[in-house]
């Protein structure tokens, strides 16, 4: 019995391998920004205009927190509401399972915005310790936003979105987070030669600078 389960795995396994060696590393780009910033309306725009999936670590989060049965379901949502950074275990590996599964679908779907991630040094550790062999990080693509902007438009998104952390309060908690921890961040890709500015205060004119930065990285 055991030596024709060996046989069976035996033959199995070049063909698995041949699949393995064909399949790219998901090639990432981070999508960085304060809350309001705009990431994901531009990375809407970006998805119907290039070959990328659009992956929100926020908006996983959200969709596990309510997803019954959820382990991790209440422990996301204190974090949530405090606007403080959700441990990084639990994100990388909603953001790996996203890419897996995109990836299983359609063997073309190698490209992903990575939007809200990584927000702080740890973030960015318990990316390399998990995948840095695993993805390739392009660029970081930063929204750059005054802080009075985002404010106005996450209290003006609040109105209709129903997002419980679309108040006044959890924003500044929320702001003053993404300038302590994830702004750091941004240095140091900006350091090592890998960031994508754009200036998101305007209202227009903003997906036309995407475009002309992700035409040039193609």
């Amino acid at each position: 019995m055991i030596g024709r389960l060996f046989s069976v795995v035996s033959q199995r396994a070049p063909s698995l391998l041949h699949r393995v060696s064909l399949m790219m590393k998901p090639q990432v780009v981070f999508v960085l920004g304060g809350p309001g910033a705009g990431k994901g309306t531009q990375c809407s725009n970006i998805v119907e205009n290039y070959s990328y999936t659009h992956l929100s670590a926020g908006d996983l989060l959200r969709a596990e927190r309510a997803r019954e049965g959820s382990e991790f379901g209440q422990l996301i949502a204190s974090y949530i509401k405090e606007g403080k950074i959700v441990p990084v275990e639990i994100t990388i590996n909603l953001l790996r399972k996203a890419m897996e599964e995109t990836m299983q679908k359609d063997e073309k779907k190698f490209r992903f915005l990575i939007d809200g991630f990584p927000r702080n040094e740890d973030n960015l550790q318990g990316w390399n310790n998990v995948m840095k062999d695993k993805a390739d990080v392009k660029f970081v693509l930063f929204f750059d936003c005054s802080t009075e902007v985002c404010i106005q438009r996450c209290l003006e998104r609040g109105k209709s979105s129903g997002r419980t952390d679309d108040n006044r309060e959890s924003l500044e908690k929320r702001i003053q987070t993404y300038q302590q921890s994830t702004r750091p961040i941004i240095e140091l890709y900006e350091k090592l030669g890998k960031v994508c500015r754009v200036d998101a205060s305007r209202s227009v004119e903003v997906f036309a600078d995407v475009k002309a930065i992700l035409d040039k990285e193609d």
